[in-house]
């Protein structure tokens, strides 16, 4: 199968380990992707929806290790995004796009055609991002053409600026220095925390980040523009709540995570949407600058604030945070002793 075939089909490969050796084929499905039972997935394999090293397979096929078991499910329908991305810089090795923000840069989950990689693809071909993005913040990415544009990549700087609306009065710049943990006692397992202090280049879980406010936004929010140092999941979401001071619109790293959790059983309500403020989290990829690492040439684009945000009446409500905005000061000013901004 090549490419084109690959791109436009949705599928989900697997590789069998020492362990798993000996396992017959229906067995190890309905082990491994509890999506069918034993009757589902032996349907699917004598459908042939199911290869193993790229061939047509039996339900008893015994698996080897190493094997490639390959699964080709129907086309399924996506949840709505907003599809719309630019291309504002291209060559015959980079891209640079600005995505909006409801619009995943990988497929994962439900999402597959609903992606910016998908659908810059129908354009350019097989790209590979060589930064990424949560699906709900918007602004600037870079995508290589080719494997060599890709790992050239991987090894230029990359200065990298975010503008974030957050709760309450962000008065003074920081420089935020610690590392990024999980956060124990959230309900949600992806969720991170962080703690100022001990920071070394060489610890995967370091973060950096500095934050400068820009102005009042409303009676009880911040525009702030966030500078991050480290390139770590979740790094300015996490370091901003840590800090006091939430986005607007983020239903994990935002005011209460239990929105979060009825996002995921479908019961959030108007009141949970109101506390929000904002449909998506207010976070937004404003500039990239990089040397392109063939030409050498000084590579800067911008993109400019989300037009949701610019609707100021939307922010006028001070009610809805009433722990969160004074929450900061305490944990703020301690930051600030340690990590005073360089002036």
């Amino acid at each position: 199968m090549n490419f084109e075939d690959k791109f436009r089909r949705r599928i989900l490969y697997s590789h069998i380990l020492r362990g798993e050796r000996g396992m017959t084929l229906t067995a190890y499905l309905t082990r491994r992707f509890p999506r069918f039972d034993a009757d589902g997935w032996t349907a699917q394999i004598r459908n042939g929806k199911v290869q193993v090293n790229s061939l047509p397979a039996e339900p008893e096929t015994a698996l080897r290790e190493h094997d490639c078991v390959a699964f080709f499910p129907e086309p399924a329908s996506e949840p709505e995004a907003d599809l719309h991305f630019r291309t504002l810089y291209e060559d015959e090795a980079l891209l640079v796009f600005e995505k909006s923000g409801n619009l995943c840069v990988h497929p994962t989950g439900p999402f597959y055609r609903h992606t910016l990689w998908y659908q810059a693809g129908l354009k350019y071909g097989e790209i590979r991002f060589v930064n990424r993005l949560d699906r709900e913040t918007s602004g600037l990415l870079v995508a290589a053409r080719t494997p060599e544009a890709a790992a050239a990549m991987c090894a230029t700087a990359m200065k990298k600026e975010y503008l974030a609306l957050v709760f309450g009065d962000f008065a003074h710049s920081v420089r935020a220095r610690g590392r990024l943990v999980h956060d124990v006692a959230s309900a949600v397992p992806k969720k991170k925390r962080f703690l100022p202090g001990d920071f070394s280049v060489d610890d995967p879980d370091s973060a950096d980040t500095e934050l400068i406010p820009l102005r009042r936004f409303g009676k009880d929010m911040t525009l702030i523009r966030a500078i991050p140092h480290t390139g770590r999941q979740h790094q300015i979401r996490a370091t901003l709540l840590s800090l006091g001071f939430p986005l607007a619109g983020d239903k994990l790293y935002g005011p209460d995570e239990r929105i979060f959790l009825k996002i995921r059983s479908r019961s959030i309500s108007d009141a949970d949407r109101a506390l929000l403020r904002l449909p998506t989290q207010a976070l937004h990829s404003e500039r990239l600058e990089f040397r392109h690492p063939f030409s050498g040439k000084r590579i800067r684009c911008e993109s400019p604030m989300p037009e949701t945000w610019k609707n100021r009446k939307q922010f006028s409500n001070n009610s809805c945070l009433t722990g969160f905005s004074q929450f900061k000061c305490n944990f703020f000013r301690r930051i600030l002793i340690f990590f005073p901004f360089p002036c």
